[in-house]
C-alpha cells in the first residue's frame, strides 16, 4: 500500500495552495485588487519581521501599476478617511499624479488635508520612484492652491517637519499670495526680508517670543514651535490647555517632567480632556495609541491620567460590532509578533508591537462579548485565563506577556475541532507567515481545518 501520508484524500472544496509566504510554506495569492487594498491598510513600508521597507515599495509599486486610476483612487481616499493611514494614501496619489490622471485633483483635496501629508505627497512624487522627479503643472498647481488656501495657524502647523520643509516646498511652487499677509508669511518663511508689520498675529507673536521680548506672551502656536528656548512651569501649564488631544496623549510625560501636574486642578482638567467621548471620537486616535500611551506612563503622571486614559479607550472601541453565536479570537503570540506594529525605522519606531496590538483586540473583543473564547496561539495554543470584568488594557498585557515560539494558524482551529466545538465567528490576529503546519503539496492546514470547521 503506498504511504497514506502522501496519498491522503484531500478535502472536499479544499483550494490547492498557488503560493508562498515570507517563510516559503504554501499559502493562497490574492487578486491584485485584494493585496494593494490590503498594503494601504495594513503596510508601513519600515522594516518588518518578514518583509523590508523598499520590499514592501517595490510590492505596491508592482502591484499598483496594472490597477485603474479609478480603484487606486478610490483606494487611496478609503485608505485616508476610513484607514486613517498616511504613506499608502500618499504615495497612490503620488502615482496618480505620476499618470497624469484626471482623478488627481479630488483625491488630492481629500486625502492631503494637512501639512504632513502634503510633505509626504512632495517627498514621493520628487523621489522618482513613481517614474518621476519633478511635481509637473498639474501637481505643481494643486500644492500652490493648498497653500494659498491655507489658514495661518495651518501654515505654521506645517512648517513643523524637514526632508522637505515647507519652506523647501514653497520655494519649489512659488505660490502667488492671495493676501499682504501671506507675502510678508511666504518670505519670512524662506528666510526673505519682509514687513514684519503684515506678518499675521499669531506669528508676530512667535517672533516677539523668539527674539526673547520679555514682555511677550506665550505665543498660541504648536508647541514644538516653542520648545527652542526653556519654558517656565507655569508656559508649560499653558501649553497644556491649549494642546490638541492627540498632542496632549502625546506629551503625557514632559508635561509630568516639567511638574505640571503637581497642580491637582489642571491635572482633573488634563484627565478630563482626556477622557471626553466627542474628543475621543474626533481625534482619529488608534486604539493601540492609547494602549502606548498608557503603557510608558512615567511614575511622576498621576492615577487620575492613567484612569482617563483608560476610559478613553473604552470610547475608542466603541465601533466595535455586535456579534452573535459562539466567538472565538485567535491572537498570533509567536515571536514574530514581538516586533514593532509600526516597523523599524531609526528614529520612528513605536513601542507596541503586533502582539500587544493582537492582545488588545482580543480584551477589547472579550469586553464587549463575555463569553467570546480566547485562544492564543504559537507553535500551539498558549493557555492562558482571562477575566472578562477586567480592564481592556489589563487583559491586553497579560496576552502579550505569553508566547514567543513559531507560528502555526492552523493550531487554535485544530484544538476546536478536537472538541467538536460549535463556532459562529473565528476572528484571527496575525502576521499570517504560518510555517511550523506547513505542507509540500495540496491545500495548506490552516485551509483543511477551516473547512472542516466550517
Amino acid at each position: 500500500m503506498a504511504n497514506p501520508l502522501l496519498f491522503r484524500s484531500l478535502l472536499r472544496d479544499a483550494p490547492l495552495a498557488n503560493a508562498s509566504n515570507q517563510q516559503g510554506a504554501a499559502a493562497f495569492a490574492f487578486t491584485p485588487r485584494h493585496k494593494l487594498a490590503q498594503m494601504v491598510m495594513t503596510g508601513c513600508m519600515n522594516e518588518t519581521f518578514y518583509a523590508s521597507g523598499q520590499a514592501q515599495l517595490n510590492d505596491v509599486l508592482a502591484t499598483a501599476k496594472d490597477l485603474d486610476d479609478l480603484f487606486l483612487a478610490q483606494l487611496a481616499i478609503y485608505g485616508r478617511e476610513r484607514g486613517m493611514m498616511k504613506d499608502m494614501p500618499a504615495l497612490l496619489t503620488a502615482i496618480l499624479a505620476a499618470r497624469g490622471s484626471a482623478l488627481l485633483p479630488v483625491v488630492f483635496t481629500r486625502v492631503i488635508n494637512n501639512g504632513r501629508m502634503l510633505r509626504n505627497f512632495v517627498q514621493m512624487l520628487r523621489s522618482g520612484v513613481t517614474g518621476r522627479r519633478s511635481l509637473g503643472t498639474r501637481p505643481k498647481k494643486l500644492v500652490q492652491r493648498w497653500l494659498q488656501n491655507a489658514s495661518e495657524e495651518r501654515l505654521l502647523q506645517a512648517s513643523v517637519g524637514n526632508a522637505p520643509s515647507l519652506a523647501d516646498i514653497v520655494k519649489m511652487v512659488h505660490p502667488r499670495p492671495q493676501a499682504a499677509w501671506q507675502e510678508a508669511f511666504f518670505a519670512w518663511l524662506i528666510g526673505k526680508p519682509c514687513d514684519k508689520a503684515q506678518l499675521p498675529e499669531k506669528t508676530r507673536a512667535l517672533l516677539a517670543f523668539r527674539e526673547g521680548d520679555m514682555g511677550a506672551a506665550l505665543p498660541d502656536v504648536s508647541f514644538l514651535l516653542l520648545t527652542n528656548a526653556p519654558l517656565s512651569r507655569e508656559q508649560w501649564a499653558q501649553l497644556a490647555q491649549r494642546m490638541s488631544w492627540q498632542t496632549l496623549r502625546m506629551n503625557l510625560n514632559t508635561l509630568a517632567r516639567h511638574d505640571v501636574f503637581e497642580n491637582a486642578t489642571l491635572a482633573a482638567s488634563v484627565a478630563q480632556r482626556l477622557a471626553d467621548r466627542a474628543q475621543v471620537r474626533q481625534s482619529w486616535v488608534y486604539p493601540y495609541q492609547l494602549l502606548s500611551a498608557w503603557s510608558n506612563l512615567q511614575s511622576g503622571v498621576p492615577q487620575v491620567i492613567r484612569e482617563a486614559l483608560a476610559q478613553a479607550m473604552e470610547y475608542a472601541l466603541e465601533n466595535i460590532p455586535p456579534f452573535r453565536g459562539n466567538v472565538v479570537v485567535c491572537p498570533d503570540v509567536s515571536g514574530s509578533m514581538k516586533s514593532s506594529i509600526t516597523g523599524y525605522r531609526k528614529g520612528a519606531t513605536s513601542k507596541i508591537r503586533c502582539v500587544d496590538v493582537a492582545g488588545l483586540i482580543a480584551a477589547a473583543v472579550l469586553r464587549n462579548h463575555p463569553q467570546a473564547r480566547v485562544l492564543p496561539f504559537e507553535c500551539d495554543v498558549v493557555d492562558v485565563r482571562l477575566d472578562a470584568r477586567q480592564s481592556v488594557m489589563h487583559n491586553a498585557q497579560k496576552l502579550a506577556a505569553v508566547g514567543g515560539g513559531g507560528t502555526n494558524c492552523s493550531a487554535p482551529l485544530r484544538r476546536l475541532l478536537n472538541e467538536r466545538a460549535r463556532v459562529d465567528l473565528v476572528i484571527m490576529v496575525s502576521d499570517n507567515e504560518s510555517w511550523v503546519d506547513k505542507s509540500r503539496h495540496g491545500s495548506t492546514a490552516t485551509m483543511e481545518c477551516w473547512i472542516e470547521l466550517k
